[in-house]
């Protein structure tokens, strides 16, 4: 007599989407499940993923340039944008549109440093590059030795790779040495002040930057000038005139790890970043730490993939931090190629993080409170559209691998059914990736509408795009056996939001181990 068998059924088990950000660092079992393995043009909110905003080309016409620097000078009552070019050339790029004729050229390099100073004659940018005379902007350009005010003497700047502002006086680094020189104060020229720093120096090596840095060293909060060598020295000094020992005066030296590139620092509130070879070191946790505690980086939880890039990538000009507060980002811009960058994004009120790709940025800056970045032949306007210059962002992501509740039981996984918001029609991929697998699967976007559209029958690009998004949830094919999966997103924009808010997954409960 056959025995009759009760088919086995489904069970769907919901996960939210990896609001935990990309994590680098754990191993693949220990992930917790809001976490992703890879997370790629995703950005992780505080209630949902949004695939990121594109960009649009602010200003063009820079042809076969590489835009190396991004310099904001802010007037009185106007500000400027400039970019200089590896041709050796600087443009106005505050305007939107056609770039018009180079304002500076003859240079020998676009890599600046600069910083803006206000004194009783006005608002000057000051910038060095450690291969050409100073740049004085203050809505006309000027260079050292076009006469005075604009007259350096005591170092040369063409030597100088580093500018600072501390405390109402200028401070110019000495390339290739442990010498900074120090400007009278309130001055943009005259005699500069050699101040050595050789003797303090316990690993060696030669200054790369000074960078002010607000801290309460127990003297209450105060602006220190904090001195960073290659060899991943901080040296920090309190007071305002190195000439007066009653005023300045050593407060100490702390080892970071060698930094990378020479705009590797970015003051960040009353914190100072420095990118190095250990990850994104913050002065204010190393202050109360030891480079042996890789958990003061902020970049920790992706840590293994800073290290790797910066094995690879770290003599690559490009390096660079920015801070960008009207999205609660932070970047840091990883050089791979020249035209070929990415960037790993913190989201600044939750401390996660993801990375993206498609924006091929040697600097950013922020302008106007927008963010721009410096392109071949173009400056961007980051995180501005839908689209990069019109072409469609595609977004990747591997979650966390997830047991759904049963470590020692087997599953057969069939469905994977992403919940999105939209504002149009997106083509988007939903499958798993079982038992630690992270290799790619084969993927076929389909095309899915929002507000009820039926599944794989809303035609691409002739959907009607909606002001509010939509939810859409599409039920996808998602094959596999195993113990734990991960669910793997894909999806493609042009010109629409898109938010992705969690993941059903749909398996059979097989046998128990």
């Amino acid at each position: 007599m056959a025995v009759s068998r009760r088919p086995q059924e489904s069970v769907v088990h919901s996960v939210p989407a990896p609001l935990g950000g990309w994590n680098a660092r754990d191993a693949l079992a220990n992930m917790d499940s809001e976490d992703a393995v890879s997370l790629e043009n995703w950005f992780p909110g505080t209630t949902n993923v949004q695939m990121r905003y594109g960009f649009s080309n602010h200003v063009t016409g820079i042809t076969g340039e590489q835009v190396q620097s991004l310099m904001v000078w802010n007037g009185p009552t106007s500000s400027q944008m400039i970019a200089a070019t590896d041709a050796g050339r600087m443009y106005n790029a505050g305007t939107a549109g056609a770039v018009g004729a180079a304002q500076v050229s003859s240079l020998t390099n676009g890599r600046w440093q600069y910083v803006n100073m206000s004194t009783t004659a006005g608002n000057y940018l000051i910038a060095v590059n450690g291969a050409d005379k100073a740049v004085i902007y203050n809505g006309t350009y000027n260079r050292d030795g076009d006469g005075a005010p604009y007259d350096v003497t005591g170092v040369n700047t063409v030597d100088c790779i580093n500018v600072n502002l501390h405390k109402n006086r200028l401070w110019f680094v000495q390339e290739n040495s442990l010498d900074a020189w120090y400007m009278p104060t309130s001055a943009i020229g005259g005699t500069a002040i050699k101040f050595s720093l050789n003797a303090i120096a316990q690993f060696g090596g030669a200054l790369v930057a000074m960078y002010t840095w607000t801290i309460d060293a127990g003297y209450g909060v105060d602006d220190m000038a904090a001195f960073l060598t290659s060899e991943g020295e901080v040296i920090v000094y309190r007071g305002s005139d190195p000439a007066s020992a009653s005023t300045w005066a050593l407060v100490g030296v702390w080892h970071i790890g060698r930094p990378v590139g020479n705009r590797c620092g970015l003051k960040y509130g009353g914190d100072l970043l420095i990118i190095t070879q250990d990850g994104v070191q913050s002065m204010a946790a190393a202050l109360q730490s030891s480079r042996l505690n890789p958990r003061v980086s902020i970049t920790d939880k992706i840590q293994k993939a800073v290290s790797d890039a910066v094995t690879n990538y770290g003599a690559n000009f490009g390096w660079e931090l920015i801070d960008f507060p009207q999205a609660n980002q932070l970047y840091l811009n990883v050089p791979v190629i020249t035209g070929g960058q990415e960037q790993y994004v913190m989201n600044t009120i939750t401390k996660n993080w993801c990375k993206f790709s498609g924006w091929d940025a040697n600097c950013f800056a922020v302008f106007d409170d927008d963010l721009y970045f410096g392109a071949l032949g173009v400056v961007g306007k980051a995180w501005d559209t839908y689209a990069d210059a019109g072409a469609s962002i595609t977004g990747t992501a591997i979650q966390a691998f997830n047991y759904l509740g049963n470590r020692s039981q087997q599953k057969q996984f069939t469905m994977l059914r992403p919940a999105f918001f939209t504002s149009g029609a997106v083509s988007v991929f939903g499958g798993v990736n079982v038992d630690f697998d992270t290799s790619d699967i084969s993927t076929t976007l389909q095309s899915v509408s929002p507000a009820g559209a039926l599944w794989d029958t809303a035609v691409w690009a002739t959907a009607i795009l909606t002001t509010d998004l939509s939810p859409s949830a599409p039920w996808q094919g998602a094959q596999g056996i195993g113990y734990c999966c991960a669910p793997r997103i894909k999806a493609t924009i042009t010109g629409m939001r898109l938010q992705w808010a969690a993941s059903d997954i749909v398996f059979r409960r097989g046998g128990v181990l």
